[in-house]
């Protein structure tokens, strides 16, 4: 990241925060949205000058906040446990006085519960993002949830994510604020991915140079429709579709029954060879240049959609479950004349409509695919690029402050 990928959040702004002490809390730092978005936000506050620290246990990641500038603060952020979370609300208010911080931002409900008693006992501003919808129907689950809605800034990824805030906690609705997630377009880009990578990539995976690749890229969850790709792998067989190969890239996070499941499925259903589980990959930009289609199959409304996006921006043809932000990120028809698509959407669980738009979308020409790629990119350059993601969220810290 460089200045100018602040260019929104100009050279004074910049200036009103540098000295300036912010904290993130966030359980942990492994692979997710909340977390790559703590880094980014983390490298664009050192780049204005600020002190950027996060409190959180660690993870994968926590190397990368160190290299952006930022501060990791180790801090038992993951319990869950009400004793201990309430012995760390003086750990972590006794922090912020400690370290001068000037405003806290939380990115997960068990912390914000703290940074929120924190944060009271020290004056100082608390923001809260909504990286997920946080479904829950029992009175104690919405208490539970309620306290990303309580922040002095409500942060939502998605104007639907923001639509489900303001209907469950009308109390936040003046304190909204829509920031969608920014893909990084110089990581995100068909010409930073050097052949090799994509070469290895395809080698890990076993596939072989003739075959076409759909990816699923998600972790291993019921709810990520792993099963439904497999359905629809199982309708596109029977038609005739061949050398065509279904790659589920994803951790398993602890839910091995669940993956046992997805094996058998694929046994049962005779695409031994065909659809594959390939792990966590740790080389998106370059899974994404190797896939003819990126399949975003959930069951459940995305509240916002990364893969898709990072995948838009990449040029790959994306298909996606027509619910939750998909309408933000991924234009298709109805809503879109067909000349505008960027990709296509389906009904969630939907296998056969899965397949019929999986099939569509390898059966574009050349010319028409490069055309939509196009429209793609623009589309994501547009409205999710990284440099206005990180701008907002500066901006609105710098109002808070009073800057």
């Amino acid at each position: 990241m460089s200045a100018e990928d602040l260019a929104p959040f100009g050279r004074a702004e910049r200036a009103s925060l540098a000295g300036r002490t912010i904290l993130q809390i966030i359980p942990r730092l492994d692979a997710g949205g909340a977390e790559r978005t703590t880094i980014d936000v983390a490298a664009a506050l050192a780049l204005a000058g600020a002190r950027a620290l996060v409190a959180s246990e660690g993870g994968r990641l926590a190397s990368e906040l160190q290299a952006v500038g930022g501060v990791l603060t180790p801090f038992p952020a993951a319990t869950k446990n009400p004793l201990a979370m309430a012995l760390n609300v003086r750990r972590l208010a006794r922090l912020i006085v400690e370290e001068r911080v000037d405003l806290v931002h939380a990115r997960s409900r068990a912390p914000a519960w703290v940074a929120l008693g924190a944060c009271r006992a020290t004056g100082r501003p608390f923001f809260t993002t909504y990286h997920g919808a946080y479904s829950g129907r029992s009175a104690l689950k919405l208490r539970y949830n309620s306290v990303m809605a309580l922040g002095d800034v409500v942060i939502a990824n998605s104007q639907f994510t923001a639509d489900e805030i303001a209907r469950l906690y009308p109390i936040a609705r003046g304190r909204l604020r829509v920031i969608p997630r920014g893909a990084d377009l110089r990581r995100f880009a068909p010409g930073a991915v050097e052949r090799a990578r994509v070469a290895g990539l395809r080698e890990a995976w076993g596939v072989a140079p003739h075959e076409r690749v759909v990816l699923v890229a998600a972790r291993l969850a019921a709810w990520k429709g792993q099963k439904v790709v497999i359905e629809a792998a199982r309708l596109l067989k029977a038609r005739g579709l061949e050398e065509v190969r279904y790659v589920l890239a994803g951790d398993a996070q602890g839910r091995e029954g669940y993956a046992r499941e997805l094996d058998a499925l694929i046994a049962d259903a005779g695409l031994t060879g065909i659809v594959s589980r390939v792990g966590h990959c740790a080389d998106m930009p370059a899974a994404l240049v190797a896939a003819s289609v990126v399949a975003v199959p959930s069951t459940a409304p995305e509240a916002f959609g990364r893969s898709a996006v990072e995948a838009q921006a990449m040029g790959a043809i994306v298909v996606v479950s027509d619910s939750g932000a998909a309408p933000e990120t991924v234009l298709a028809p109805p809503q879109t004349p067909e000349c505008a698509r960027t990709g296509w959407r389906v009904p969630p669980g939907d296998a056969a409509a899965l397949a019929d738009a999986l099939m569509s979308a390898l059966s574009l020409g050349a010319t028409a695919r490069e055309a939509l790629a196009q429209r793609a990119r623009a589309h994501v350059e547009r409205h999710f690029s990284l440099e206005k993601m990180t701008g907002d969220t500066l901006a609105a810290y710098l109002a808070a402050l009073g800057g």
